[in-house]
């Protein structure tokens, strides 16, 4: 946290001068945004709580001819940058709201902030994607009155998509089935904590993945006291790669599919990263939502402790 409030406010670069004004608008340098540099008297933890609340006091919102002529994508780091200030509270979403608010005075200037938000918090490549955070931003887009239906059907559907299973909330069920035929229910597992990978065979980052979790000290030795269990879900319909699969992953996880496919048709996961881990607890609850770092698994259970 403390490496990025010291990015952010080194992250200026060159403003334009009175005489790059009487360039033609072709030729001119692009205008940058300058997030605010922290007082030296303040402390590290100052500092970063400084930046934090003051990032955009220099941007005006009402300037959609700066949106115009800035760089999209040195905004896009800048609100990248950001929302890494806002990673010490990553279910807090208030933050983002009362940004969106203030970039809804115009139609022009909220479908810029939702396009930087689309691109950080949205993107499945995003390291930055967080729901918590999005959801503020769909809800304020909805709500501005600037859309029509068809162009309102995008943001309502993530929005029903972001809203599934968030942080705190009982996972959404689902009815697994093995190879043998034989079903079962997520909410009926029982163990301290579930862990749900929602992978596919045939994807070279799901196999890392996959890897990444088997190989760490931390989850086979939970596994092995049965304290956790993984649950492999597929959700996808090619079987035959699905059972060709099965004796790459470790035999005590429960290596599944979903063989009505619920999870699709019913929206009740996000399958537009895969893979996907979510870390459930004892009561199903999630605990880690829609990642691909095991590393951040091993840190929620550490800390659980």
């Amino acid at each position: 946290m403390l490496a990025a409030a010291a990015m952010l406010t080194s992250c200026g670069g060159r403003q334009s001068s009175p005489k790059d004004a009487t360039l033609p608008a072709q030729t001119r340098p692009a205008r940058v945004f300058v997030p605010p540099v922290a007082p030296a008297s303040l402390t590290p933890e100052q500092m970063c709580d400084y930046v934090k609340t003051h990032y955009w006091d220099n941007f005006n919102f009402a300037d959609t001819v700066f949106i115009r002529e800035i760089d999209t994508v040195d905004m896009i780091e800048a609100f990248a940058k950001y929302v890494i200030l806002l990673t010490d509270e990553p279910t807090n979403g208030e933050p983002m709201r009362r940004i969106v608010k203030k970039a809804a005075s115009s139609r022009a200037m909220l479908d810029y902030f939702y396009m930087l938000a689309d691109k950080v918090l949205h993107d499945p490549n995003s390291p930055l994607r967080n729901d918590e955070m999005y959801i503020p931003v769909l809800e304020t887009v909805i709500g501005s009155g600037y859309y029509d239906e068809y162009e309102l059907l995008s943001p309502e559907y993530d929005l029903k998509i972001a809203s599934q299973n968030r942080l705190g909330t009982v996972a959404n069920d689902i009815r697994y089935t093995l190879a043998s035929g034989k079903q079962g229910r997520l909410h009926d597992i029982r163990a301290d904590y579930v862990l749900l990978l929602i992978s596919n065979p045939e994807c070279p980052m799901c196999a890392d993945v996959s890897e990444a979790i088997a190989s760490s000290p931390m989850i086979s030795e939970m596994v092995e006291r049965g304290s956790l269990k993984v649950l492999y879900v597929y959700p996808d319909e090619d079987i035959v790669a699905w059972r060709a699969h099965r004796e790459s992953v470790p035999a005590k996880w429960i290596y599944s599919y979903d063989k009505e496919g619920v999870m699709k048709e019913q929206s009740t996961y996000n399958l537009s990263a895969i893979p996907s881990i979510y870390l459930l607890d004892k009561d199903k609850k999630v605990l880690v939502k829609d990642a691909s770092d095991v590393s951040v698994i091993e840190y929620v259970i550490d800390i659980a402790k």
